[in-house]
This record gives C-alpha cells, structure tokens and sequence, in this order.
C-alpha cells in the first residue's frame, strides 16, 4: 500500500486491455504521449486521460503534461501486471516445457507469470511431484490428485515468491530431477539476472539440487541484464523463449553450449 491509500494492485489490467497497452508502451519507449496513445489505440484523448490518471494512482506510471513517463520504483511490475504482457507467448513456453517433463518426475519451479504457465500446463498430469517456492503456483496445483505439492517458505517478494535462508534450507532435503526458473534478463555474457538479490539466491538454491536446468523467458528478456545475477550461462541446460526473440540472442546462446527451444 502507497503511502497515499492507493494500492499498486488496484488496478485490474485483466479486465482492460487498453491498460494493459498502455503500460506495454511505457515500458518500451519509457514515456508516452496522449494523442499519440489516442490514435494508437482508437479511442478519444478524454479516455487516456482518465486511463492514465487510473494507472497513476496505482503507481504504475506517472503522469505528466500530455502524458506519462514510466514509474522506476524499482524496475519491477506487480505480478498481476506482469501476466497480461505477452500471455500467448508464455502459454507456449509453458506447455513446450511441461512436455519435456516424463512421468515421474521431481521438478523444482521458481516463481513468474511464465512459470505459472508452466503450472497451469502441469495441473492434469499423474505421478508427478513439484516443489515451488511461488504461492501463486501452490495456489494452482493444490488439490490435484496427480500432484505430490511442496510449498517451501521464506520471505514474501513482490513476484509471489517465498526467498531467503528458510527457503534455502528447506530445499536442501529434496533432490530435483529438473529446475525450472524464470529470469528477469538473460545473456551469453552475464547470464541469468533478476531485480532482487535475495531471490537470485534462492533460484540459485533450486538449480543447485536439480540435475537439469532449464530457463523459461519470453523475448523480451533475452539480452537484458537486471540487478543481480542468478547464475552463469554455464550452469544452465536449456532455454525455452518464444519465436519473437532476436536470432542473434539466440545465436550467442547457441554459441555458448546452451540448448534452445523456440516455440
């Protein structure tokens, strides 16, 4: 909760499309202008403005004369937010990851919208066990009959993720077949990052259990590099992104030894 009484969350961008396009721009070109947002997305200036004051309330950006400049509280967008951007792309990577995985199996899952793809394409499965450090997946998986579910504990991050030395410690007591973990940014050179050291930490413990492991990450964060660094490229089996990720990020990968999976 803001300081002011509004909440980041109080927007429900699930139900607004145009929102979600506007922040879809913010983030790319960092600022954003009303009459330009008006004929882009075909409604009258009157409308984003009363838009953008909505997703300025909800920290989400912040307005400016004749429009809005991204808000870089600290880079990162809440989940809820975060779901609605690129969904077709993450539904894909999910379901190709989920049939990589034999029956069976004992996989370890970090949190992120891509991972709850992941999840979602899990939920029907049998004879499968899964330990997940995000509540947003506990919350998916919980009650199907073919899923053996470990939550583990920790710290609550913005990302729905549960980090810290209690998570590390619980996941000391399981062997993973497989880890998989959403980044914030990947490249050949620095890896995998994400905003947060502590929960850099924590997906490191998962792969650090896991005899496999494979990054789940839409396009957009490949050739990104965020705060703290998860692991090297070199410890990372494969990779999973969608058909919109530059060939040449793809190539640098390639050239590194890491598997990559494009659907």
């Amino acid at each position: 909760m803001r300081r002011d009484g509004h909440s980041f969350y109080s927007v429900d961008v699930r139900k607004t499309p145009r929102l979600n396009a506007i922040l879809e721009r913010v983030n790319d070109t960092r600022s954003v202008d009303v009459s330009d947002l008006a004929g882009a997305l075909g409604v009258s200036e009157a409308t984003i403005r009363r838009d953008l004051q909505s997703l300025s309330r909800s920290g989400l950006l912040v307005r400016t004369h004749g429009g809005a400049v991204a808000n870089d509280r600290d880079g990162e967008l809440p989940t809820q937010i975060k779901a609605v951007r690129r969904h077709t792309e993450k539904g894909r990577i999910g379901l190709a990851a989920a049939a990589s995985i034999p029956d069976g199996a004992v996989i370890g899952m970090t949190g992120g919208t891509t991972m709850l793809e992941l999840a979602r394409a899990l939920a029907d499965r049998r004879n499968i066990a899964i330990v997940t450090n995000a509540v947003n997946i506990g919350a998916e998986l919980i009650g199907r009959p073919g899923v053996h579910l470990v939550v583990i504990g920790g710290v609550a991050r913005p990302s729905a993720e549960l980090v810290g030395p209690a998570a590390e410690a619980m996941l000391a007591n399981y062997h993973l077949d497989m880890a998989f973990i959403g980044v914030d940014g990947l490249t050949a050179e620095h890896g995998c990052t994400t905003y947060d050291e502590m929960e850099a930490q924590t997906d490191r413990a998962f792969l650090q259990r896991a005899s496999r492991a494979v990054v789940l990450a839409d396009h957009s964060k490949l050739g990104v590099v965020r705060f703290a660094q998860i692991t090297p490229l070199a410890s990372i089996d494969q990779v999973v992104t969608d058909r919109d990720a530059d060939p040449a990020q793809l190539a640098t990968l390639r050239a590194a030894g890491v598997h990559v999976d494009v659907v």
